[in-house]
């Protein structure tokens, strides 16, 4: 007996493992195979440009190919009850983006809950919203585009990708910060919206930069602002809304990747720690820059709060607008 006792021992120690424990019970290895990011955007979407920048190398780091997947629809619900009913083993995650917020602030009721039903992994980028006229447009910055809506109050008009949206939200709180009547006209999408403020059916719009910023570059837009807190990178010489008279006004786009909750704390840990790598590094940096995005990472707490504050946030933009919750 003594010497089975001894052999086992000896055993335990050639494995690695501290006594007591056996190859059943340690921790499993991760990834063993394909690691899935369901994105809510579609192909060419910022959020799918963001995504895609970062799952070739963070494959390469992790040993395993890191595949998209575009979920379109619902303001990213069907991307998040796609990730919620998913195995927690931490092959399926999900790329956050504003929508993720807004979609909490505008429906009643989800099919998911969303802060308690996901994992939360780190921020992966931010990128601003650019506030945008067409080039024969009589206003030249945000002052002149406040004071040309307080002379002719309810004849101005914005566009957005659809009620709902952070698109939709921002010329919702530039209404209210600026004290302008202005009507919204939402449409299918940044093409639809874009040609309609081309075409003069509308006035103005907020929009992600990555999608206009060549738009903005070869003068086929005129840019007033940027939504962030900061000037873009991507558009320097041009002021934030807030350094334009709305203190107050801050908006700013950014993605996040999360598992659905239960994912084992290990492989959220190492999720986390590839995120960082890949991130930090400078050629990723500067291919997210050249689409209007900033590298940007947190802990999971970070992420969690994030959110959270962002759905309080939007929340109060709904109710002041006077936009009921959908059901």
């Amino acid at each position: 007996m003594r010497r089975m006792k001894t052999l086992l021992a000896a055993a335990v120690l050639a494995l690695g493992l501290p006594a007591g424990a056996s190859a059943q019970t340690s921790a499993p290895q991760w990834p063993v195979r394909p690691i899935h990011v369901i994105v809510g955007a579609g192909v060419g979407g910022g959020t799918d440009i963001v995504t895609r920048i970062i799952a070739a190398p963070l494959g390469d780091l992790l040993g395993e190919p890191v595949v998209v997947e575009n979920k379109q629809g619902a303001g990213n619900i069907i991307a998040g009850e796609t990730v919620v009913r998913a195995a927690k083993d931490g092959y399926t995650a999900y790329m956050m983006n504003n929508a993720h917020g807004v979609s909490a602030a505008l429906y009643k009721k989800l099919p998911f809950d969303s802060v308690k039903d996901f994992a939360f992994v780190s921020l992966t980028g931010t990128a601003g919203l650019v506030l945008v006229v067409r080039p024969d447009f009589p206003a030249k910055s945000v002052a002149e585009l406040i004071a040309l809506a307080k002379r002719s109050p309810g004849k101005l008009n914005f566009s957005s990708v659809g009620v709902g949206t952070t698109q939709h939200f921002s010329g919702e709180m530039f209404r209210q910060l600026a004290g302008v009547d202005v009507k919204h006209i939402p449409y299918r999408g940044t093409p639809a919206s874009v040609t309609a403020l081309l075409g003069g059916q509308v006035d103005f719009t907020f929009e992600l930069v990555q999608p206009v910023l060549g738009q903005i570059r070869s003068g086929a837009l005129k840019a007033l602002a940027v939504t962030s807190p900061e000037r873009d990178p991507s558009l320097p010489d041009l002021p934030t809304v807030a350094q334009s008279g709305l203190p107050a006004f801050q908006v700013t786009s950014w993605y996040g990747l999360a598992f659905p909750a239960g994912t084992p704390a290990p492989i959220i840990d190492k999720m986390n720690k590839a995120l960082h790598d890949v991130l930090a590094r400078e050629d990723i940096q500067a291919q997210l820059l050249k689409v209007g995005a900033t590298a940007k990472t947190s802990t999971p707490d970070e992420l969690r709060a994030h959110v959270i504050n962002e759905i309080a946030k939007w929340s109060a933009v709904r109710e002041k607008a006077g936009i009921s919750q959908q059901e």
